[in-house]
């Protein structure tokens, strides 16, 4: 066995840094901070006490090999190639993970079935037979990363991610993982605190992980020895001896642990409460720490005679939906009310993903850190609490300038509805003239009222774009009222037409997300077909307008073609095409919802029969099994999307010649391609083309009320070599 080993632990996004201080003082003598996580070099025995002793990590992984390999067949043989006698038996389970950056093997999944191939395959030929695949708790779990060409296959000695401590075997709803709340302990500098007894509390505590992670520190208790398993055992390299010696070390360190600082969670919700005391009880720590059920605005009678201040740690709920979001405020109102009155000189930090929801706190974040709670990306804000008096001086000149920025409102209200109605007459002539009922109105013209304003016929919807952080919260609720008190009287609609969302900067699938469950649909005409649209349980309303001539140019191109609409959403590109004449279509997408909706779309313009297909399924795993040919495909993909179901992840900007690719794949050689995008930073990927040739068709298909938005509208239309799909076109 080799004396020193490269690792690599991995770490939650943003925690690379805290990582490798960790395992300096763990002992580790060379680190390196790099994306994702920290390499470092030492023996087996210093890997095994990551996997113990880490609080940050997420795995631990050691190199076994590496090697070049270009496509899946060289990854097969690459891994063949080693001797897996040497780390695995027949008669044993194992389970392999596979990651990429800037690879020509983007399909991870099917790149880790390559790997689990060549391993059987190598153990058949050798022994005859072949070890187990165990996905939940193999006896080894194999990490295989590639970056650009290079491959490096690790031993993942942690087994499973170290955020699993094993101590909590249930949990509320949206649990902080546990690797995650240790390392915003360590940002909020949690140990110096403990160490001289000032008190943490956590008063909306959940399943009490805040709580429980700061008695494992401040008690300097082993976050390892809770699990349950430890993946480091089933490598037939493992030193046992080693890590018994570890154990007994880590073990003897408990039993002498004790922590000077009150710990204290609480929660409203009783069932939260009973969980927290069980996950204190098998993390050890129930004598370290105290919970009680306890409404928010009196948390503060918790503390008693405690010494103070210390400091309050808060992961509140999010809002990931819009609609959500607005009846948050009380409770952050209220939080925020809390900290003021009760906790003076003391220091608050609070995990938030929503601006508009800590402005509602009134404290001001001294240092933010971005964090991401899995895909929701946040902050871990610090917000010292001043005293009493401070805050009075801000209040009064807080309000000395909220009574000057009235007196300019004034001003730019009456501004924003001239504007509107400028826009409204000299666009309604122009939609009249092109027989178009849809289109927009208004489009942030004027910077203070950042608003995207739509007509649909008789319906108005309006989309604020998410204010600026300089923009403080009371500001920002004037102008939405002054948006909506003008609207009626300038666009002549009723009140209740009117339909208002935020567009937050959107957070991965979150443009897909329901907003509400109303399922109140209206019919909207375009070009004499008929669509469904609705303007309250989604973030968008299921008619892109700023896709009128592009769909207008699939009609156009449809007739006598096969017609493939990949991501099809509602599929209003697939009814203009079967209106336009298509021969048959073929719709791809992976939600029930849509695909309904789809269908209702089709139904209503007399597009029904087998000719005329809706498929639910991953487009990307789809394609990779179609043998037929396309005369016209669509391709309007998200720009971020991952399944659950299927575990599979697109990221537009990475993936998208690969998508063409399997695309052009089912094109017929005189076919036409259609590639759409509204990703503002998108850049087309030519030399991922190949032979195609492709064509820019974005000024040509860009609305006339859409002309401030020219950035997020991209249309290429592309070909095989030779063929430019020259049928004419208006667009």
């Amino acid at each position: 066995m080799p004396s020193s080993y490269d690792l690599f632990a991995t770490a939650p996004r943003g925690m690379e840094s805290l990582l490798a201080d960790e395992l300096r003082a763990i002992g580790a003598p060379e680190v390196s901070v790099r994306r994702a996580g920290v390499a470092l070099r030492g023996t087996l025995e210093l890997g095994l006490r990551c996997c113990l002793w880490s609080r940050v990590a997420s795995r631990v992984l050691l190199e076994i090999a590496s090697f070049e390999a270009d496509s899946p067949d060289a990854l097969y043989r690459g891994v063949r190639d080693i001797d897996w006698n040497t780390h695995l038996g027949p008669d044993q389970t194992f389970a392999v993970d596979f990651s990429q950056a800037r690879s020509p093997m983007t399909h991870t999944l099917f790149a880790a079935l390559r790997v689990k191939d060549g391993i059987a395959d190598q153990f058949r030929a050798v022994h005859g037979r072949r070890p187990s695949v165990d996905l939940e708790r193999p006896d080894l779990r194999l990490h295989v990363h590639a970056e650009a060409t290079a491959i490096t296959v690790y031993v993942d000695l942690s087994g499973g991610s170290l955020h699993r401590r094993g101590y909590r075997t249930e949990a509320g709803e949206a649990p902080l993982r546990e690797n995650l709340a240790a390392a915003l302990l360590l940002r909020a500098r949690w140990p110096e605190v403990a160490a001289t007894g000032q008190p943490l509390l956590d008063p909306m505590c959940g399943s009490g992980t805040f709580a429980i992670e700061a008695a494992l520190m401040a008690a300097g208790i082993a976050p390892g020895l809770c699990r349950a398993h430890h993946g480091c055992v089933g490598w037939r390299q493992h030193d046992a001896a080693a890590w018994s010696r570890l154990l007994a070390e880590a073990t003897a360190q408990r039993e002498q642990a004790h922590c000077r600082a009150p710990i204290i969670g609480s929660d409203l919700d009783a069932a939260a409460v009973r969980i927290a005391i069980a996950n204190a009880q098998r993390a050890g720590v129930s004598q370290l720490v105290h919970f009680e059920r306890r409404d928010l605005s009196c948390c503060h009678e918790l503390l008693g005679r405690r010494a103070g201040p210390g400091i309050v740690v808060v992961n509140p709920p999010y809002g990931e939906r819009l609609g959500q979001r607005d009846a948050l405020r009380p409770l952050y109102a209220t939080l925020g009310a809390t900290l003021r009155e009760h906790f003076s000189g003391w220091r608050a930090y609070v995990l938030a993903s929503d601006d508009a929801l800590t402005r509602a706190l009134r404290l001001r974040a001294t240092r933010r850190w971005h964090v991401f709670n899995g895909a929701i990306e946040c902050r871990w804000l610090e917000l010292p609490i001043a005293d009493a008096a401070e805050r009075a001086r801000r209040d009064a000149a807080a309000s000395a300038h909220g009574a000057a920025a009235a007196a300019r409102d004034g001003y730019a209200v009456e501004a924003f509805a001239n504007r509107l109605a400028k826009r409204d007459r000299a666009l309604g002539r122009w939609a009249r003239r092109e027989a178009i009922s849809c289109y927009r109105v208004y489009d942030a013209d004027i910077p203070a009222y950042a608003v995207a304003i739509d007509r649909y016929e008789q319906w108005v919807n309006v989309q604020e774009y998410q204010p600026p952080r300089s923009i403080d919260e009371e500001c920002s609720q004037r102008r939405r009222q002054a948006i909506l008190e003008a609207l009626p009287r300038v666009l002549e609609v009723p009140a209740d037409h009117i339909f208002f969302k935020t567009r937050h900067r959107q957070r991965p699938g979150e443009q897909y997300q329901r907003l509400d469950r109303r399922s109140e649909f209206h019919v909207v005409r375009e070009g004499g077909l008929e669509f469904l649209v609705n303007f309250t349980d989604h973030l968008d309303t299921g008619l892109f307008l700023d896709g009128r001539l592009t769909r207008r140019l699939i009609r156009e191109l449809a007739d006598g073609r096969r017609f493939l609409n990949l991501f099809c959403y509602t599929a209003t590109a697939t009814v203009c095409a079967a209106r336009g004449g298509a021969v048959d279509t073929t719709s791809v997408d992976l939600s029930n919802t849509y695909l309904d909706w789809a269908g209702r779309n089709l139904e209503r313009n007399g597009v029904r029969g087998r000719r005329h297909q809706l498929v639910r399924a991953d487009c990307v795993r789809w394609l990779a099994q179609q043998r037929g040919r396309y005369d016209l495909i669509f391709v309007e993909p998200p720009t971020f999307s991952s399944s659950k179901r299927t575990g599979s992840v697109l990221d537009l900007q990475r993936d998208h010649g690969a998508l063409i690719g399997a695309a052009l794949r089912l094109l017929a050689p005189d076919g036409v391609l259609l590639f759409s995008t509204n990703f503002r930073r998108f850049k087309l990927d030519r030399e991922a083309l190949g032979d195609a040739a492709a064509e820019d068709l974005s000024g040509q298909t860009l609305p006339l009320d859409f002309k401030r938005s020219a950035r997020l509208h991209h249309v290429w239309r592309i070909a095989l070599t030779g063929n430019r799909g020259a049928r004419p076109t208006s667009a």
